[in-house]
């Protein structure tokens, strides 16, 4: 019987019609199991906690050689509706483009990987299994997606060799970046403490304003590195001071800043923590103030050293944009900070230009231009 190809870009309509915003799954990942339980992939659904996953393997378990493909359907809230130009879930085409919540991040991704998937067990079934490891759970906290995913995979004796995720990887044009790792994220929650009095007696009052802005430029000025080979210089960022003090005759006992740090492998969170401790205990002690701090780290850095496997990734890139791609490190945080732990992972993408806006939207031909270059990576990797 005569395989007809899955299309990549009708399949990504289907999916922006499915209204997954985190945590609701939305139909999203009913549809791709359908389809790939059609197409001969054993499909298992691994719910935790009200989050919505999906594992797929074409091939036997416990396979020699196993591709892995990791992916998300759900997408960011919409933010102000009615700023769109086009139906946020309409997965209308204009101009060449495609538009809806999800078209580049990431739900042509997710169907671009599922139809190369699909088309290469149907037309040269591999010796070994293709794996597609998709989440409902990336935009939110990520702690029941990929994690849950990973953990269901280690219970079952499920294992992907490599893996690759398609998440928007190109700045500007089809083909211009990978991603070979990523920096890590840690969130610093700074308290100090003074003793509240009044503005017209402050000798009467400690005021924790003056210890804290000098504590955040301390914190701003300093340079944690200069990058390493593959990073570049890691960031600090204040993201917010706050008094909640709505009194100009008020000296408040307490205030509260964040500060967000994007970094790279010369660190740790652990010894970023023990670095943002030591500047607060001595602010405190030269101010005469107290201090708390508390940390949440979503992720430490990784990189996967380029070789074998990033390489295959830059060649069917080349192959098919005629671009050769810069292994980066660059941007947020991703899924791969989990994968990293399981199988060397590589993301390879769209260009997210339009990702989380209003009016998201992808090219209708770079989604069939990545269907083609995850085609070649399958069929080389299993060459």
């Amino acid at each position: 019987m005569t395989h007809s190809p899955v299309d990549p870009a009708d399949l990504t309509a289907a999916l922006i019609r499915c209204p997954s915003v985190t945590p609701e799954e939305g139909g999203a990942l009913r549809l791709l199991e359908g389809l790939l339980e059609g197409a001969g992939f054993d499909c298992t659904r691994v719910d935790r906690t009200g989050i919505s996953n999906l594992y797929a393997r074409w091939g036997a378990k416990g396979a020699a050689r196993s591709f892995g493909f990791n992916g998300h359907t759900d997408v960011v809230p919409l933010g102000d509706e009615a700023a769109w130009t086009m139906p946020p879930f309409g997965a209308e085409i204009k101009d060449g483009m495609m538009w809806g919540r999800g078209a580049t991040d990431m739900k042509s991704g997710v169907a671009a990987f599922v139809a190369a998937a699909v088309d290469f067990v149907q037309q040269t079934p591999p010796d070994g299994a293709v794996i597609l490891a998709i989440t409902g759970d990336e935009e939110g906290d990520a702690q029941d997606g990929t994690v849950a995913l990973l953990d269901w995979m280690a219970q079952q004796g499920e294992a992907m060799s490599v893996c690759l995720v398609g998440e928007p990887t190109s700045p500007n044009e089809m083909g211009e970046m990978i991603k070979i790792g990523r920096r890590g994220s840690l969130n610093a929650y700074l308290t100090v403490t003074g003793v509240q009095g009044h503005a017209a007696y402050p000798h009467r009052a400690v005021n924790p304003l003056p210890a804290m802005a000098r504590l955040v430029d301390r914190l701003s000025a300093h340079v944690l590195d200069e990058g390493t080979d593959h990073f570049d210089p890691s960031t600090l960022a204040v993201v917010t001071i706050d008094t909640g003090n709505p009194a100009t005759n008020v000296i408040p006992a307490t205030v509260r800043a964040t500060v967000n740090i994007r970094y790279n492998d010369a660190h740790s969170g652990s010894s970023l923590t023990d670095w943002l401790q030591g500047q607060l205990d001595a602010i405190c002690a030269e101010m005469g103030v107290t201090g708390t701090l508390k940390v949440s780290n979503s992720g430490e850095s990784f990189v996967t050293p380029p070789g074998e496997f990033s390489d295959m990734v830059v060649r069917a890139v080349e192959a098919e944009t005629g671009r050769t791609p810069t292994l980066s490190t660059s941007g947020g945080t991703s899924d791969a900070r989990f994968i990293k732990d399981h199988c060397p992972v590589v993301e390879c993408g769209l260009v997210g230009r339009t990702m989380h806006q209003v009016d998201e939207r992808v090219s209708v031909d770079q989604i069939h231009q990545l269907k083609a270059i995850y085609g070649r990576i399958l069929r080389d990797y299993f060459a």
